[in-house]
């Protein structure tokens, strides 16, 4: 962090050197412009070193176990003899360089910065530097599902506190329990009755809660059961975890009739997704599309092996009728009420190949030989389409 922090400041430090220390310009000019230059013409660069260097060794000290520290003080009393002799600290920054610090810490950098004072944790807690984090790592993964699940998280938390008054509680506890590498570690005076709290609603919360991989949350994998022949392109649904020792998942897929959870370790990144529609496991998908279908369109369809099974997303085409052509000028696929829908993964004489759906009145077909077909999506994003194309068999499958 210590590195890190003087790579950030130095260009910064540079650059203010590097101004004209002019006499200030006359009433009425810019304020930002003259609130810096008034500022470095009193303070030299000797003060601004020596203030950086203060504030660094206040972030490496508290991350320093207390019985292990060389220093008797703790950083929460160092930033007060700072107040009380009236030396210069990093919060007499003006607030747009604070900001601009701030704005350029990592995550564990951020809660080792929010340990040194309250004044610095208030900052360092706030959404709008945290929702870049989350944006960053979380994005593609995160969809409407897994918030519900944070929001009934938060609600579970806060009505246990309510019950449990005087205790440690809520996130804290939880994250105080179960924090890899001891990034989040609050210190305490021994003086004061009032122990430092996380919100639990707040980004930084949620960050830290799925990192920690102790806090689930539903997405989707692709070719599950580390690409079981069974399961090649298609991407089900599953509650997962992130392990942050090995930078992947484990996902607990919906159980198949009376058979045990399924268990996947290991999960990479970009073997998932978020779910692209607001739709259960066993729940039949409403098709919006089927009016649009044309052949050659990219398509995903719902299909689970019996009544008992968990839907699961398949990759195919819609292909031509038997009696078309296939000349672009003369098809005439788009008018008849049957579509075609191929799955090229698969050899001409599989019985998984190709399958036909009604148009009008379509919902869920099949049988128990060959499984039921549900809803379909046409996928319109060159993205989504990318990624089924990557993860295409390298052999045709019977």
């Amino acid at each position: 962090m210590l590195l890190y922090l003087l790579i950030t400041c130095f260009p910064f430090i540079l650059f203010i050197k590097s101004l004209p220390l002019k006499p200030l310009p006359p009433p009425g000019a810019n304020d930002m412009k003259l609130s810096f230059l008034w500022f470095w013409k009193i303070l030299s660069l000797f003060h601004i070193s020596e203030l950086i260097k203060d504030t660094l060794s206040s972030c490496y000290h508290s991350l320093v176990p207390y019985n292990m520290s060389l220093m008797k003080k703790s950083p929460s009393s160092k930033v007060e003899n700072v107040e009380e002799t009236g030396e210069m600290s990093v919060l007499d920054l003006p607030e747009l360089a604070l900001e601009c610090i701030l704005e350029r810490l990592p995550p564990a950098a951020l809660c080792s910065t929010a340990a040194v004072c309250s004044s610095l944790r208030e900052r360092c807690m706030s959404d709008h530097l945290w929702e870049k984090h989350m944006r960053q790592k979380w994005d593609r993964i995160i969809g409407p599902a897994a918030y519900r699940e944070w929001q009934w998280y938060i609600a579970l938390n806060m009505d246990s506190n309510n019950l449990k008054q005087g205790k440690q509680r809520g996130l804290m506890r939880f994250l105080s329990l179960s924090w890899p590498f001891s990034w989040f570690r609050w210190r305490v005076d021994n003086g004061s009755k009032q122990r430092s709290s996380l919100p639990v609603d707040k980004i930084m919360g949620w960050y830290l809660a799925l990192e920690s991989g102790r806090f689930c949350f539903p997405a989707q994998v692709y070719n599950r059961e580390n690409g079981h022949v069974g399961f090649m392109l298609s991407c089900y649904d599953a509650e997962v975890s992130y392990d942050c020792r090995t930078d992947t998942f484990q996902a607990r897929y919906p159980p198949h009739g009376r058979r045990a959870v399924p268990i996947e370790i290991g999960v990479p990144w970009e073997r998932l997704r978020a779910p692209p529609v607001d739709t259960a496991p066993h729940d039949l998908h409403i098709s919006d599309c089927l009016n649009e279908l044309r052949p050659g369109n990219n398509i995903e369809i719902q299909w689970r092996r019996n009544k008992e099974f968990p839907y699961g997303w398949w990759y195919g085409v819609v292909g031509h009728l038997e009696s078309c052509d296939r000349t672009e000028n003369h098809c005439r696929c788009h008018n008849s009420d049957t579509v075609v829908l191929e799955f090229n993964q698969y050899t001409t004489d599989s019985r998984w190949r190709c399958t036909t759906i009604n148009r009008k009145d379509h919902r869920e077909e099949g049988n128990e030989a060959d499984g039921f077909y549900g809803g379909i999506r046409k996928l319109k994003n060159q993205e989504e389409i990318s990624t089924w194309k990557q993860l295409w068999p390298t052999e045709v499958l019977e």
